[in-house]
């Protein structure tokens, strides 16, 4: 197998609010193949979009390693950390005041980041990108003239216009109807199946699955658990196969050997914060201790003693044994 395009290991992220700290990252590893089409689901705040903010080179992370297509963005210079967005990362907003230009046409709005990067003929690619997304028709439409899903793939246009490596979506169809989101799922489908383009997409939708080929969730700053499809997702059959598709959901298990229990198992178990472990034929056995009380943590927990999201003391302190490791 080749090289992943994406390497995170042990990723770390911390912002600063007011005088507190927030992990938004907690040593999140992941790993993606060039050419995967792959969704990103988890609850608000569980770190998806930080993620991809720093996947997009929009933020620095605080500690940790982040490659992509080979470049290491914990070490890029300033000026380097800005070539790199703009040729090597698509970003697709769900807002479509971040994606286009209001007073510009579709082919104006696909031409714009071309022209500033000093490309030549961006006009016939801009047109030729229209035409991929399926917009020939369309593209001297203005934005009002255009319907919501028009313009998120007049968007899908301008994030292809400087050929990047990736691209990024965070909830591309949030603001759509079901079926304008479907045909934005299909427009990523098209493009990662044409064009071999690693597409990432954060979203809420619970049915992502159907749309990608793997779905990995993010709780608490880590993954937890990675959801496969049988077989390669087919935009043509999506619909007559769903009702027989088989979907497998991965605890996933970090470097260090954590993985992430579900609330529901914990609650179920009455599993506060101890537990026992024991080798058996099957594999590796998880048991309540009776009689525990003592709580760590709480809520959707780690096997391992998490780190509270929010720690006004002590976060340099982990940080820098973390560093030491």
């Amino acid at each position: 197998m080749t090289e992943p395009i994406i390497i995170c290991e042990n990723l770390v992220k911390i912002y600063k609010v007011a005088d507190l700290e927030v992990l938004a990252l907690q040593g999140l590893e992941l790993t993606v193949q060039a050419g995967e089409l792959m969704g990103i689901v988890g609850a608000s705040g569980s770190g998806k979009s930080t993620l991809m903010n720093v996947l997009g080179g929009l933020v620095r992370p605080s500690a940790g390693r982040v490659l992509v297509d080979g470049h290491d963005l914990l070490k890029l210079s300033n000026a380097a950390l800005d070539r790199y967005r703009r040729t090597k990362v698509g970003f697709v907003w769900q807002q479509g005041a971040r994606n286009l230009i209001p007073y510009l046409n579709a082919v104006e709005n696909v031409e714009m980041p071309m022209t500033l990067a000093g490309q030549a003929r961006t006009r016939r690619r801009a047109q030729e990108l229209l035409e991929v997304v399926g917009l020939a028709e369309r593209m001297h439409h203005k934005l009002p003239q255009l319907s919501g899903g028009e313009q998120q793939r007049v968007a899908i246009a301008v994030a292809l216009a400087n050929k990047p490596s990736i691209l990024l979506a965070d909830e591309p169809t949030g603001e759509l109807d079901s079926e304008t989101a479907l045909t934005i799922y299909r427009a990523f489908q098209q493009l990662n199946r044409e064009m071999g383009l690693t597409t990432l997409i954060v979203s809420h939708d619970p049915g992502i699955a159907r749309h990608v080929n793997r779905v990995v969730a993010i709780r608490d700053g880590k993954t937890s658990s990675e959801t496969r499809r049988a077989r390669p997702v087919n935009p043509e059959t999506v619909h007559e196969e769903a009702h027989e598709e088989h979907f497998e959901e991965l605890t996933v298990l970090d470097s260090a050997g954590r993985l992430q229990v579900p609330k529901a198992f914990l609650q179920e178990l009455n599993i506060q914060g101890r537990v026992r472990m024991e080798m058996t034929e099957a594999g590796i056995l998880i048991k309540p201790v009776e009689g525990e009380s003592v709580a760590v943590g709480g809520g959707e927990t780690a096997v391992s003693s998490p780190t509270s999201t929010k720690q006004p003391t002590g976060l340099r302190r982990w940080l820098g044994k973390m560093k030491g490791e």
